[in-house]
């Protein structure tokens, strides 16, 4: 997989690793190496963002040296090995669909393919004739957004994933229990039944309980594009499954000098490396989402739902590969052993490896082995 990539010089980088014979731990990454910030006080990465300013917090801790960053971006070795973990623990993870309208067009694809790669290039030819490039800058809910529906309509591609592209309400679905998301490194898992699936390069925040946006990291939120086009009752299992939700490789908190307003500028870059020599590089441009990062959240939480842990939420995706693989006209599908980097800036790299589910580690360590764990080291208080 190689070497991880540096973190930006500016900013506060906290996360979690696995420290060997002792388990999970909060740290914070300070000039090329990880400090440990555990503490009664914040024994998880959900308590740390409870607080008012858990940036002020950590700059006042001067924590346990554990070692250099690069001790701990390894990718060998087995359960109670040294390695970077998914910054989330105790929260939900939440994923935001079709926030992109042009992205949107892939979905209707999906649909009216019924998951058949074999029929996606046709039905892209006819979706392009009919609107061409009139999804650029479109607001969900507006007349133009109205406008488009009523030409895709008329042409008899109408799908569900018009009303979530461009209508009032987002699509918001949970993308894996909290505790299964993996971090860089680790192995993320397409379901064996999948032939044609994809990664999503995406921004995901960190939300507090009461809904404010704490922080920016990566994920990469794994699709089967098979799977949901036969059907989007069956979203659950085009995405979620056994290392399905990778997130990292840091959360970068919300101080003074990073906020949302970076977010919305971001520019995520990917990087799809195969086994088989094939190399696949895409882009998702955060000043192209149809719906703004902050009306996301606020349809995710508040008095219709409450998260008392917090929650991750994916915001998205406008990259949709249509670049062919295997054969001509059936476009982009995983390989095992592709190597997966989805980069930006501010935030930094995460990489991933893909695999089966079936062969990725078994997802074990749970919030009850989490509390069991912490109570054990004297870290939860009364």
């Amino acid at each position: 997989m190689g070497e991880m990539m540096p973190l930006p010089t500016e900013g506060m980088f906290v996360g979690r690793v696995w420290r060997p014979g002792i388990g999970p731990a909060l740290v914070v990454h300070r000039d090329g190496r990880l400090v440990d910030v555990t503490a009664p006080a914040a024994p998880t990465m959900r308590d740390l963002l409870e607080m008012d300013d858990p940036a002020g917090w950590i700059a006042a801790q001067a924590g346990e040296d554990i070692g250099a960053l690069a001790e701990f971006a390894v990718t060998a070795g087995g359960e109670d090995a040294a390695r970077l973990l998914s910054p989330a623990d105790l929260q939900a993870i939440k994923a935001s669909g079709v926030t992109f309208a042009a992205s949107m067009v892939e979905r209707v694809i999906e649909e009216q393919a019924a998951g058949d790669p074999d029929l996606a290039a046709g039905i892209r030819d006819r979706i392009g004739a009919a609107i061409g490039a009139n999804l650029r800058g479109i607001v969900p809910g507006s007349d133009r957004a109205a406008e488009v529906a009523r030409i895709l309509k008329a042409e008899g591609l109408w799908s569900q994933y018009l009303e979530v592209g461009i209508g009032p309400d987002a699509e918001i679905f949970t993308k894996c229990q909290p505790m299964a998301s993996v971090g860089w490194g680790a192995e993320v898992g397409l379901h064996p039944i999948s032939r044609w699936n994809n990664p999503e390069p995406e921004i995901v925040l960190a939300v507090d309980s009461r809904g404010r946006i704490k922080g920016a990291t990566l994920g990469n939120d794994v699709n089967l594009r098979d799977v949901e086009g036969r059907s989007a009752l069956l979203l659950g299992k085009a995405k979620d499954n056994n290392a399905s939700a990778a997130i990292g490789p840091f959360l970068r908190l919300f101080d003074a000098g990073y906020g949302l307003d970076d977010v919305r500028r971001a520019e995520l870059t990917l990087r799809v490396e195969g086994t088989d020599g094939f190399v696949l590089d895409g882009r998702s441009l955060m000043d192209q989402i149809s719906r703004d990062p902050a009306d996301l959240v606020a349809q995710a939480v508040g008095p219709h739902h409450q998260y008392p842990d917090g929650f991750m939420l994916y915001l998205g995706t406008l990259f949709a590969p249509t670049q062919d693989r295997d054969a001509p006209g059936q476009g982009f599908t995983h390989h095992t052993g592709d190597v997966v980097t989805i980069s930006e800036p501010a935030l930094g790299a995460l990489t991933n490896t893909v695999r089966l589910s079936t062969e990725c580690p078994p997802w074990r360590f749970g919030a009850a082995a989490l509390m069991r764990n912490l109570a054990g080291r004297g870290l939860l208080g009364a």
